[in-house]
């Protein structure tokens, strides 16, 4: 797939605010998307934040006009106005900030700022693979493996080009990433980033939260300005309904299920394997008992259907197993 990018003339702006630690969680979100739709878009931030950087020393010493000198970065680097006016999506205050950011920027680099998007200009061809009803192996171009759990996607460049190993994705993936130390791995999900040199973890998105587990080596999981490193046995997750990442050790296997086809019981309560099965066979399975929930189970399911897996617990646990229409009751 194919994607021709198109010059965003807010995205300089929302650029010197999140260097600034000034950007909302809107426009954070907006930044973390625009990086994520192209390699050429990580490598235009990377020498912006570059600039940006050495700019700061020579702006103690600098006399320049602040007002003129942003009027010619805004001429050289945008392309040409049309003549129907664009309305914005939404306004957004000038204040001196910005025009003291492009005054710099200006110094050291609007030229070569206006070629890299006003020349032709296209991205890099993107690969999107999605698993559909079915998990999916798939190989990236530097030979890291990821395995998409059913309903998921990735997408990636077809060469990662540039200082990053850069992806996207939706859903739930393990990732073995290979080793390079020169070029981080990258996984943006929603406003949780990932980035690791060489490891192996799984990434898990839905509607409630964002979960990274690490199964070896070391990862870092970033949101908004907030970032945690995590080892192996260890989990970072981000709640929709909550601003903070929440950092814990974890406490079972089950996210291993999709590529082992095994659920792994050492002293586990029945909630918690209830919870698991019904996301893994999308039933909808009750505790009519709440007796029942924290009962610990000791046992291996390995590739089994949901009945079997019932009648097991049925007899471990003396309970009874009842069918009203698509609802599954244990009692």
């Amino acid at each position: 797939m194919k994607k021709e990018l198109n010059y965003n003339h807010n995205i300089d702006e929302l650029l010197v605010k999140s260097l600034l630690d000034e950007a909302t969680v809107a426009e954070q979100i907006e930044i973390n998307q625009w990086l994520a739709d192209s390699e050429d878009n990580q490598r235009y931030f990377e020498h912006f934040e570059l600039i940006w950087t050495q700019s700061k020393q020579l702006a103690l010493h600098s006399q320049i006009d602040e007002e003129a000198a942003w009027q010619r970065f805004r001429k050289r680097t945008r392309q040409p106005e049309e003549e129907t006016p664009v309305i914005p999506l939404y306004q957004k205050p000038a204040f001196p900030l910005f025009r003291v950011a492009a005054t710099l920027v200006f110094l050291l680099g609007a030229a070569w700022l206006a070629y890299f998007y006003t020349a032709q200009f296209t991205g890099k061809d993107q690969i999107v693979v999605a698993s559909g009803a079915e998990t999916l192996t798939d190989t990236l171009p530097d030979g890291s493996v990821v395995v998409l759990n059913k309903k998921s996607t990735i997408s990636y460049p077809r060469d990662f080009r540039g200082n990053t190993r850069q992806v996207a994705m939706t859903g739930e993936a393990f990732f073995q990433v290979e080793p390079d130390k020169s070029k981080p791995f990258i996984i943006s999900v929603n406003d949780v980033t990932v980035k690791v040199v060489g490891t192996s973890f799984n990434v898990k998105d839905n509607d409630k939260k964002t979960e990274v587990i690490v199964e070896t080596g070391l990862v870092e999981v970033t949101r908004k300005h907030e970032k945690v490193r995590l080892v192996p046995k260890q989990k970072a997750t981000a709640l929709k309904s909550e601003p903070d990442l929440v950092k814990q050790n974890t406490e079972d296997d089950f996210y291993k299920y999709y590529r082992t086809q095994k659920l792994v019981c050492e002293g586990t309560p029945l909630w918690r394997l209830v919870e698991i099965l019904n996301e893994v066979y999308d039933a909808d399975i009750v505790i009519g008992n709440e007796k029942l929930r924290d009962l610990p189970i000791n046992s291996t399911y390995d590739h089994q259907p949901l009945n079997n897996i019932l009648d097991l617990i049925s007899e471990t646990l003396t309970l009874k197993v009842e069918h009203q229409g698509q609802q599954i009751i244990l009692k």
